[in-house]
């Protein structure tokens, strides 16, 4: 059956009925505060939804909990042997490749420089690696998982954000349509599964068809958890390259707050890499992107890209040799948990990540932005 998604006129126009209308309550109410107070405490899937909650948000809380009849749970725990193999790779193109590629969509940015998300890149890194490694714990939505308690502040925090700036008046619906919509919610599930396993292929890391497919499939039933559209979200991970080829040309570009969430992501990186490979970050990204997306978001280029590629193909080589050496193959699935945990360490600090629901934007004028530079 050929996939038919929702017209791009529609999914611009639409956002989370059900999470806007908790918010819109919690909003009026005055209630937000005391609303994330008590949900800095809900963790596990199988606790217990607080008792001290607005109706509103506990009827949110224990509606969303339940996994859908058609999730192929499976599917999903297979994930985390392939994430136990790659997940430094994983990792990697998410928080590089990924990023940068949200960065490259020009209302994305926008609407993280809007909202001040531009000020605290650190912050932003720590919450999605935190996600990531939720989602790949060996059975995330099952009841002893941290899955489900995430997703369902982070749709919320969406539809804060997507809240606040229409009643702020810092977003034009009619020009930009609406923010965080439906459209914007595929193009993010599509840049961290579709672009971080092309991401992970350039830097020479190949992955069964069988694990890419289920790493999509883990992130299609994660972007629906999240409230986007089931007839939104390809079936399977041909039909969501596909969409991504028709949606890339149109959803990604140059712009102001893209260069600028760029250049603070890489002088986070600047800071928490050691110092021999710190002119490396940025040509891994440029390879990881494409040449295109990395000069539109002013990605500097350097001598360090030679070797990267040729890092590249080595790593193709070790890759495919690997499949064929058991022994090595769990000794470097050891050598990357040591190496990934050490990773969300310096990252997070040793410390768990808050998801906080804003009840504000950021009272003070967003920075002004240079314009982009032209790039050849």
């Amino acid at each position: 059956m050929e996939y038919l998604r929702p017209s791009p006129a529609v999914l611009r126009s639409e956002g989370d009925p059900l999470a806007d209308q908790v918010v819109v309550e919690l909003l009026d109410s005055g209630e937000m505060a005391h609303a994330n107070q008590v949900l800095h405490g809900l963790r596990h899937n199988d606790q217990l939804v607080p008792e001290d909650l607005p109706a509103v948000l506990r009827a949110y809380l224990t509606g969303t909990r339940p996994v859908p009849d058609w999730v192929d749970a499976e599917r999903i725990a297979r994930v985390h042997a392939f994430f136990r193999h790659d997940g430094v790779h994983v990792a990697s193109a998410l928080s590089l490749g990924a990023m940068v590629g949200c960065y490259a969509a020009p209302m994305g940015a926008k609407l993280l420089h809007t909202t001040h998300r531009l000020d605290h890149p650190h912050r932003r890194l720590s919450e999605t690696t935190q996600f990531l490694l939720h989602m790949m714990a060996p059975d995330p939505l099952g009841p002893h998982g941290d899955l489900i308690p995430a997703i369902q502040k982070v749709r919320l925090i969406h539809a804060a954000v997507r809240q606040l700036l229409i009643r702020d008046g810092h977003w034009d619906v009619a020009e930009h349509g609406v923010p965080i919509c439906q459209e914007d919610l595929l193009g993010a599930t599509l840049i961290f599964s579709v672009t971080v396993l092309d991401g992970m292929e350039r830097m020479g890391i190949h992955c069964s068809p069988q694990e890419a497919e289920d790493y999509y499939y883990t992130w299609r039933v994660v972007g629906v958890l999240l409230g986007l559209r089931p007839d939104a979200a390809p079936d399977t991970l041909a039909e969501a390259r596909q969409v991504w080829r028709e949606m890339e040309p149109h959803h990604l570009g140059p712009s102001a707050e893209g260069v600028a969430l760029t250049e603070a992501l890489l002088e986070l990186y600047h800071h928490i890499a050691p110092p021999g490979v710190r002119g490396a970050v940025p040509a891994v990204i440029r390879r990881m992107v494409g040449r295109q997306v990395a000069d539109w978001m002013e990605v500097p280029a350097s001598r360090w890209e030679h070797a990267v590629a040729g890092a590249a193909h080595l790593e193709e080589r070790v890759n495919r040799a690997e499949e064929h050496h058991v022994l090595a193959r769990r000794v470097l699935d050891q050598v990357g948990r040591i190496l990934l945990k050490a990773e969300v360490r310096r990252v997070t600090h040793g410390q768990s990540t808050e998801f906080d629901i804003p009840d504000a934007l950021c009272p003070a004028d967003p920075p002004k932005l240079p314009a982009p530079r032209r790039t050849g």
